[in-house]
């Protein structure tokens, strides 16, 4: 039988004490599919990341991975994923091609097999000239490389990656995202967990957003920018308190949402030209002076901001 989804996940429930940190989650992600959980710190991806990869048991809900339930068939469900966590997990002591062999092992490989499959992802993550190199003495890019390297190794059909790019230089970073793209192409379908939208526009075939523990929107990047409708993104950079020009700004005509943060306000607007004069005329009011202003077609983050009533970054 050729499955349809890669993962299914049905009413996912984790909680810690008083806080909900999943609540009733559902999603499909089809096989060969690049899948985004795109949300702020906090929102619940890395628990509901958890849950899938046999981490975490789910106090309620089911899932599956390749058609294997996660409660009565959880081994085969994790012999079908690949896990990039967001931590670390090599030996600092060991050279890239030594936590490579090491870990294959850990999957069973050996031999020939186990050589060749080095070989070709030391060649996936761009790390085979440096593949002699110990890990301690790398990058932190590079060391994330490396860790996706790990999750490769056995050629799973499905690939977890949890905030891959966080903390990274921008090279590090465009390889990774390169090298996601490749694997997708080879078949594999990946399901990507990341708070910045540039990340999960440029990769995503389908993309939900999740908030505070729940989905609040999925869909093809074109779909879910319908949802902001004939609106403009407007940022403006201040001088002077941004939440309280936001909070006055909101009740301006043609004015949809408004949000502050680190001395910029957003905006989502009907008709720039006509709201914008209201703002200049109503700044010195409010007790801020605008220093620029930058209009922008509606990307993921005005998709948050309309959803939720705040930026993306807040």
């Amino acid at each position: 039988m050729i499955e349809t989804y890669a993962i299914e996940v049905n009413n996912l429930e984790k909680s810690f004490g008083s806080l909900t940190a999943v609540d009733r989650v559902s999603f499909v992600v089809p096989v060969g599919s690049i899948f985004s959980l795109l949300g702020p710190n906090g929102a619940g991806k890395s628990t509901t990341i958890s849950i899938l990869s046999g981490l975490l048991n789910a106090d309620a809900g089911e899932a599956a991975v390749m058609g294997h339930s996660l409660r009565s068939d959880s081994q085969s469900a994790r012999a079908a994923l690949g896990v990039v966590p967001q931590e670390i997990a090599l030996y600092p002591d060991l050279s890239a091609r030594e936590n490579l062999m090491f870990w294959g092992k850990m999957y069973g490989l050996r031999g020939s097999k186990l050589t060749g499959r080095v070989n070709e992802v030391l060649a996936l993550i761009g790390l085979t000239d440096r593949q002699n190199g110990r890990v301690s003495t790398f990058s932190g890019g590079m060391k994330r490389r490396v860790n996706i390297g790990v999750a490769l190794l056995h050629n799973p059909p499905v690939v977890i990656m949890d905030e891959p790019t966080v903390g990274i230089d921008p090279q590090s970073r465009r390889h990774i995202l390169d090298s996601i793209k490749a694997l997708n192409q080879q078949g594999t379908t990946v399901l990507y967990t990341t708070h910045y939208m540039e990340e999960a526009q440029e990769l995503s075939d389908q993309i939900a957003i999740m908030d505070h523990g729940q989905i609040i929107a999925c869909g093809t990047l074109t779909e879910l920018l319908r949802l902001v409708g004939e609106q403009t993104r407007v940022d403006l950079m201040l001088q002077g308190e941004g939440i309280r020009a936001a909070a006055a700004w909101q009740g301006v005509d043609g004015v949809g949402q408004a949000s502050a943060a680190d001395g910029r306000v957003t905006l989502l607007v009907r008709d720039s030209n006509l709201v914008l004069p209201k703002l200049f005329e109503t700044a010195p009011a409010v007790g801020v002076r605008i220093q620029s202003v930058e209009i922008q077609e509606p990307n993921l983050e005005a998709v948050f901001l309309h959803l939720t009533g705040r930026a993306l970054r807040d």
